[in-house]
This record gives C-alpha cells, structure tokens and sequence, in this order.
C-alpha cells in the first residue's frame, strides 16, 4: 500500500484500497480493546499487537525520518537496562523484565507509525476500542466488588480493591482515566440525547476508579479532567460552545458529587474511601518510606554508572522504588536514567507545542495529552514504566506530532473541534 509522498500527511493515498484501510482500522480499534485485559502473560494486548504489526507491514507502514530521535532514545534507553542486567539475566524475572521494556519500546514505534497516517480515522478506532475495553474492565470490576458473580470477588479484586480485568488496582484505575476523559468529551459537547450513554459510562468508569481505592487514579482523573476541559475551552473557536462545556462541566462535578455522597454512605466503601484518601500512610513516611527511599536512592545513582540492576531496588530497601525516573537510574545506570526522562519531557515539551494546532483530531489529541501528561506526573511516585497504555499514549503523540507537520504549514482547517 503506496501513502502519499508529503512528509506530515495523515491521510493515505488515493491507491489505498478501502478494503485495506478497514481492516487496518478494525486492528486498531482491536488493539486499543484488548489493552484492558492483562491479568493473563502473554495478554491479548501483546498477541493483538504482534498481529496487527505482522498486518500492517504486510500492507503498508513505514518508518519516517521524524521518529529517529525518539528510536533512538528508545533504543539507548534498553541498552541500558540490558547492559545493567547482565549479571542478573539468568534470572527469569529479570530476563522477561529485560524483554517486555524492549517490547514496550517496539510498541511505541508501531503506534507512532500507525497513528501518522490516516491519522483521524485511526484515532477515532483507537478511541472506541478504549472505551469498550474500559467499559469491559470496569463492569468486571464492579461485579468483583459487588459479588456479583460466582468467585468474582477473589478474582476480579485484590486487598478489597477492585481490580477487574488487571493484575493490579492502581494500574485498572490509571487505565480509566483516558478512556474517561473520551466519553467526558462527549458528555460535554454532544446533544443532551447523544451524551446519555456516554454519561453512564462516565458514570461506571469513575465507580470502577473509585472502587479501585488508588489515590494516584483519583487525583489523576480530577486534574486531568479539569487540564483538558481548561483546554477545550481556550481552543474552542465558539464562545457558545465554550459556554457549554463549562455548564456541562460543572453539571458532571455536581453528578459526580451526589454519587460519591451516596457511596460513602456504605460503611465498607467509607472505611476503605477514609483509609486510602489519608496522607499518612506507613509507608510513604520514615527514611526507608516512599520519599526517603527516593531520597537515598539518588544519591545511590549518583555513584552508580551502571546501576544496580532490574528488580534489584527491594534488595537494598524494604520496597521497590515507586518513581520510574528513579528506577531508570537504578535498573539501567546513567545512560537509562538520563534517556527516560528526555525521552518523556521532549514529548512533554513538544506536546504543549502542539496544543493549538488545528487538526481535525484536535479532541482527541488534547484527550491523550492530558492522560499522557497526567502519568508522566503519576510516575514520579508510582513505577509506570511497563504500563502498556503509556507506551501507547507515548506512540499516539508521536505520531500526531508527525502528521501535523502539514497542517502547522497550511493555511488553518475548517473549525471541526
């Protein structure tokens, strides 16, 4: 399949057969539904992945000259962490660590090429595939929790915490929050008939990130969703609907007030809500706690060139690092640790150059930005750095980076926001 010779465009050429392209869309809204179920190795994500990839080389993708620096970080970053590994590679914690990071990195490049051309309508699967997987794996949750099915509860929860279709209830509520600003954006922007359903699975997603007890998902989803609602409003050309998203806005906060009220009107979901909401957890506190390892941990890196390894950190401290920057350094020495934060904050930086723009996935790309910038907070205190939705969130803005490009030439598109 032949794509059209101008570097940003992210549309596919007039040879594309319409065959084709619907089944490279239908991949991708597959590949975005399976990233919701993971509690099983290799999970669907990986054997949907490693399928479409397989389809897509076979009928058009391509590698362009504006993803070099980021293989290139990608590539230095592993080396790294295979470098450090060496005396532990015997391991086999440590060899599948070793290989999902590089598999993790080989995703970020597939979805950075995917998303460069015929770039709305892919985002657009990607979009709906997420919000099915989400709905999938908050009903699980929510029916764990509730025991609502035979033997749910023991496998669809962990610690009283849901967790649905994933190994972990922090990474089931960090998953939510990006489907969940999608069906925010319809809530607020779509006729009041068009935005029910997208209200009631607003409404399941932000039970299942509340039940999931995860004070990182519940600040995530809060700032995220005011920081791309602030930038729907500013980008929005029309000041009637600025004025309806605002209204619509507060109208969710207000729903989502009265829902919360009524939960913790249950006595096992207070106890649980006031224990995990409290700043003043055992393990954050203490100079082996969360911080205090942080603390003790750089200064370990500064005298460390080669690190001490994968999975090595919970050897010399009571836990594991909690902070994916710290772990860079720690599982992959200098060249790791100064590869994954310029790795980040280039697409952080150039992400806030992109804001403005006037592309027709301009909803979309501030949806992703603020999920993205939302986990690159996130990881300052949680390890996010084999959370296969990062990586994919990773892949998606650098390819919207590239197809861009022409539009940041040509004159500004018709309003489509």
């Amino acid at each position: 399949m032949a794509y059209a010779s101008t570097a940003g465009s992210a549309l596919p050429s007039v040879t594309a057969a319409p065959g084709v392209l619907a089944l490279q869309r239908a991949l991708v809204w597959l590949v975005g539904a399976s990233g919701a179920i993971v509690f099983i190795e290799p999970s669907p994500y990986e054997l949907m992945t490693l399928t479409a990839t397989v389809i897509f080389l076979a009928t058009g993708l391509r590698l362009r000259l504006v993803f070099m620096p980021l293989l290139l970080l990608l590539i230095l970053l592993n080396v790294g962490y295979s470098i450090s590994a060496i005396p532990f590679i015997e391991t086999s914690e440590v060899a599948n660590w070793i290989a999902t990071s590089w598999y993790m990195a080989f995703t970020v490049i597939f979805f950075a090429m995917v998303v460069a051309d015929d770039t709305e309508a892919r985002l657009d699967m990607l979009r709906r595939g997420l919000i099915v997987g989400a709905m999938i794996a908050s009903l699980a949750a929510l029916a764990g929790y509730f025991n609502l099915v035979p033997g749910g509860h023991d496998l669809l929860t962990l610690y009283e915490r849901a967790r649905g279709t994933f190994k972990d209830p922090n990474v089931l509520g960090a998953f939510l929050i990006l489907p969940a600003l999608f069906v925010l954006q319809n809530v607020v922007t779509a006729p009041f008939a068009k935005s029910l359903g997208s209200t009631i699975a607003l409404g399941i997603m932000a039970l299942a990130i509340l039940l999931a007890f995860s004070r990182a998902a519940w600040g995530g989803l809060v700032i995220t969703a005011a920081f791309m609602l602030a930038l729907m409003v500013v980008a929005s050309p029309s000041p009637a609907q600025r004025r309806r998203i605002i209204v619509m806005a507060v109208a969710a906060v207000v729903l989502v007030v009265v829902l919360l009220a009524v939960l913790l009107s249950f006595d096992s979901i207070s106890e649980m809500f006031k224990q995990r909401a409290s700043f003043d957890q055992s393990y954050d506190e203490g100079r082996f706690g969360r911080f205090g390892r942080h603390i003790l941990g750089a200064q370990m890196a500064l005298d460390l060139p080669f690190g001490i390894g994968p999975l090595q950190f919970h050897n010399y401290f009571p836990e594991d690092t909690h902070n994916s920057y710290l772990n860079a350094f720690m599982s992959g020495g200098w060249l790791s640790g100064i590869c994954y934060p310029a790795l980040v904050f280039v697409t952080v930086i150039t992400g806030f150059r992109h804001i403005f723009v006037r592309v027709p996935w301009q909803r979309a790309y501030l949806a992703i930005f603020s999920a993205f910038l939302g986990t690159v907070g996130e990881s300052f205190i949680i390890d996010t750095d084999h959370w296969r939705h990062f990586w994919m969130m990773l892949g998606a803005m650098w390819g919207m980076f590239a197809a861009a490009q022409r539009y940041k030439r040509a004159p500004p598109e018709p309003d489509r926001f």
